[in-house]
């Protein structure tokens, strides 16, 4: 029987409410949940996500309280944002069902500070939090709390949700467990409870992949910097331990900026010396003396990130990645400005920690110059001049004469084997 009109309304403003109070509450899952589509499917039993919206069954929302309807959009919200729905592809299901369930109620368990009430639905009991080894599940991946599940053919068979619930009370809890005592009662090994949402949908993303998660990303980091901004303005934490860990991740650079840059100001900046472009940097491991720390910092620097055409919103999110790991390596010994460019300048930004760059965002979309770099530094900077220019960039456009430094040391950060500068040196950004 097909929903009315006046249904459909009343299950939207529902979820239009739960969502504010979540926005209000838990400001982080909130503005991931504004990215999200919803749906009524009256074929499903529960809910489900598929990554790109989350639906419910009418008569399962209509027994779920507000407070529970939260809970039910904060753990599929958290499932795409750690990507749970592209992973795993390989692994037992069951299983690995079970691992993200984990990880994603610990996580909302510890945001609304470890009341257990939170992550309760009164006709399935309290949600799994506790991982195999008697810790919080929100201090694991899902993929390390699968390691320490037992095999599928140990976990009930024939269980069509996720496994995310405990045992009944009267059978499998322990009162001082949090939901799942694994680690301490192993005769309790495959009585699990069938789970509130389903996962069938997860294993249908495959040609989506990709874009999913390069999606997800961008909205996770610009979630990030907005909390981050609002904990400057009341001091309130509220990005959850798993998005912290998937930012770190994410930011983890590829190069070892420390060895690199220091081999790069012994050399370079030092002597002003220049030299045909140095082949050590373009091997993915640096065969370079060991970096020794010292109270001497690198100062004026100016990075300049190609936000052309050219490059994707990968190369870019990698080179900011880049960028961001340098700053993070030298734990406030470097300072300068960052900018984008194009076929033009976007002016460059001061910076002196690492936190100073969350804010600068990419701009540009057109063709490349590198010419304009040297411009600008020499219209715009002359009477302070950068102590070194590095470049990250696909190289796609003509290199300028080596006289447009105007001495000024410059690295080129290729993300690409067959682009090569004609002056300066070269790090390969490759993986």
């Amino acid at each position: 029987m097909a929903l009315s009109e006046n249904d459909l309304r009343k299950y939207s403003q529902r979820l239009l409410t739960s969502k504010t109070r979540i926005l209000i509450k838990h400001g982080f899952y909130g503005l991931l949940l504004m990215h999200m589509k919803f749906a009524i499917d009256e074929e499903c039993e529960t809910a489900y996500t598929d990554g790109y919206k989350i639906a419910f069954s009418p008569s399962f929302m209509d027994d779920l309280s507000d407070k529970e309807l939260d809970f039910v959009l904060m753990h599929e919200i958290l499932h795409v944002v750690l990507q749970h729905c592209i992973r795993g592809k390989n692994l037992q299901q069951s299983r690995y069902n079970i691992a993200c369930d984990i990880v994603v109620n610990s996580n909302i368990l510890a945001s609304n500070n470890f009341d257990r009430k939170s992550i309760t639905l009164q006709k399935h009991g309290e949600a799994m939090h506790i991982a195999p080894d008697n810790k919080e599940g929100y201090l694991y991946t899902a993929e390390e709390v699968y390691k320490m599940l037992p095999d599928d053919k140990k976990i009930n068979p024939s269980s069509k949700g996720s496994s995310s619930m405990g045992d009944s009370d009267d059978d499998n809890q322990d009162k001082g467990s949090g939901g799942y005592g694994l680690g301490r009662a192993k005769k309790k090994l495959g009585r699990y409870k069938e789970g509130f949402d389903s996962h069938d949908k997860w294993p249908q993303l495959e040609e989506a992949d990709a874009l999913l998660r390069d999606v997800w990303i961008k909205r996770l980091r610009d979630a990030e910097t907005t909390i981050t901004i609002l904990e400057r303005q009341n001091g309130r934490g509220t990005i959850p331990a798993c998005a912290k860990r998937l930012l770190n991740e994410l930011k983890k650079p590829k190069l070892n900026w420390r060895v690199m840059l220091n081999d790069f100001v012994q050399t370079e900046i030092n002597d002003y010396s220049f030299s045909p472009p140095d082949r050590r940097f373009s091997e993915s491991d640096f065969f370079l003396p060991d970096f020794n720390d010292s109270d001497e910092k690198i100062e004026n620097v100016l990075f300049m990130i190609d936000s052309s055409g050219s490059m994707s919103d990968d190369d870019i999110t990698n080179a900011y990645s880049e960028l961001y790991g340098a700053i993070s390596q030298f734990d406030g010994k470097i300072s300068g400005y960052v900018g984008f460019f194009d076929a033009a300048i976007y002016e460059p930004l001061p910076f002196y920690k690492v936190n100073d760059i969350l804010s600068i965002k990419p701009i540009g979309g057109g063709g490349t110059d590198f010419q304009i770099v040297f411009e600008y530094v020499h219209k715009h900077m002359a009477s302070n001049p950068p102590s070194c220019i590095i470049i990250l960039t696909d190289g796609d456009a003509p290199y300028p004469q080596p006289s447009v430094a105007m001495g000024i040391p410059v690295l080129w950060v290729i993300n690409n084997n067959h682009s090569t500068p004609t002056f300066g040196k070269v790090a390969r950004l490759i993986d």
